[in-house]
């Protein structure tokens, strides 16, 4: 590495890309902290071991989000496993702590061959950027459509944000995502809709919890919650990575997470992954203008990553103090330019836009089959597609 790429890069920061890797995070823990919980809960997890399994996930998340957008200068973030999450919360009941360890490792052991042998960057590579956009703007539709109908709940406090984010949007751009934060965060205090009475501040801490090993639960659940991860975590956010013209090389991204993941999943690291939504907010123009200096985006996520990981246990209570819409009004705005720019990928080529447009369609509807969600069944339809417009042109 060169000395100029070795050394801190300051100058590559802005106001803007630091409040994105702030709203990156603060968009994935709280739209999906409840779903952690409750995995926890259903694998029998105390009180203290739920505060570990946020320690050992906000450490993971952290440090792989800041060796990998340092290493490839991109902004790469990496996420728990949202979908393995609801999957462990409905399979976990009955099977010991230990046990469910045991099944995360070997879920991370599976992520990790993936990766050193090459096998995923190899499917990724034959996937077209069309239908990777396609996917994208399927994941992000669910978020454009909640701001206007947490407008409907909360008119004012959601009307505010929309009106700043338009104003700033056009006059000061790179400024339109921190304002639109500020004003959203006025308007709830002034409302008194921020709660904070309830938080306290208190460190997490790492509880080991010894893996046991039951071929019906690695296969039951183990096995599982690895395509889960692979087919609605992994794929989407190389996806994105792909649609917002990033092309890091894949095997090192998998290699990564899934080594970290074998390291914390005894101290509650279920499963880490690449982030899809999170890192679209990282992607934007709002992040900065520049996309080769988009990585500071990313870079802050990962300290806002460690810190949420070193104060584990006030977690639950801080993200209990904002209002539902004020999160969803932020979610939908920040990812407004990454939903609009995937669209545009997705429908340019017009010998793919009947694929993607299939893609886009399945892949917003939601659905799940079999344990795995629909961005993988939209990729899948939209690979078909292509594949019978081939042989039949």
């Amino acid at each position: 590495m060169s000395a100029s790429r070795s050394a801190f890069p300051w100058r590559d920061f802005s106001v803007s890309s630091v409040v994105a890797g702030l709203v990156s995070v603060f968009t994935g823990y709280a739209s999906a902290a409840v779903i952690v919980f409750q995995a926890a809960a259903a694998a029998g997890a105390t009180p203290s071991q739920v505060s570990s399994w946020m320690w050992a996930l906000g450490i993971g998340m952290g440090v792989s989000t800041l060796l990998l957008s340092w290493r490839f200068r991109m902004p790469i973030v990496t996420a728990w496993s949202t979908p393995g999450a609801a999957l462990l919360a409905t399979s976990l009941p009955g099977v010991s702590l230990n046990e469910a360890v045991g099944a995360f490792l070997f879920s991370a052991l599976l992520m990790t061959l993936c990766g050193v042998t090459g096998l995923f960057q190899r499917v990724m590579h034959r996937i077209p950027l069309s239908l990777a956009s396609a996917l994208l703007a399927g994941v992000l539709l669910r978020f454009g459509l909640d701001l206007f109908t947490s407008l409907e709940q909360e008119l004012l406090l959601v009307s505010a944000m929309l009106i700043t984010f338009v104003l700033c949007k056009s006059r000061l751009p790179r400024s339109a995502i921190p304002l639109t934060l500020l004003v959203g965060l006025v308007v709830a205090a002034l409302q008194q809709q921020l709660h904070f009475g309830g938080v306290s501040v208190a460190l997490g801490k790492p509880e080991w919890v010894a893996p046991a090993w039951s071929w019906a639960t690695l296969v039951g659940v183990g096995l599982p919650l690895f395509v889960v991860t692979m087919a609605s975590q992994n794929l989407p956010g190389v996806a994105v990575l792909k649609a917002n013209g990033y092309q890091p090389p894949v095997s090192p991204l998998l290699t990564t997470t899934g080594t970290t993941n074998l390291l914390l999943a005894p101290f509650g690291a279920y499963a880490l992954n690449l982030a899809a939504i999170s890192a679209a907010v990282c992607m934007s123009a709002d992040a900065d203008a520049d996309p080769r200096r988009r990585y500071t985006a990313a870079l802050s996520a990962g300290v806002f990553y460690l810190l949420m990981g070193i104060f584990g246990a006030t977690v639950s209570g801080l993200l209990g103090a904002f209002p539902p819409a004020l999160v969803a009004a932020m979610a939908g705005l920040a990812l407004a330019g990454t939903l609009a720019n995937g669209l545009v990928m997705a429908l340019q080529d017009s010998s793919h836009r009947d694929a993607a447009l299939l893609t886009f369609l399945m892949t917003a509807s939601g659905i799940s089959l079999w344990g795995i969600g629909s961005a993988f069944w939209g990729l899948l339809l939209g690979v078909l597609v292509l594949l019978c417009q081939r042989r039949s042109a």
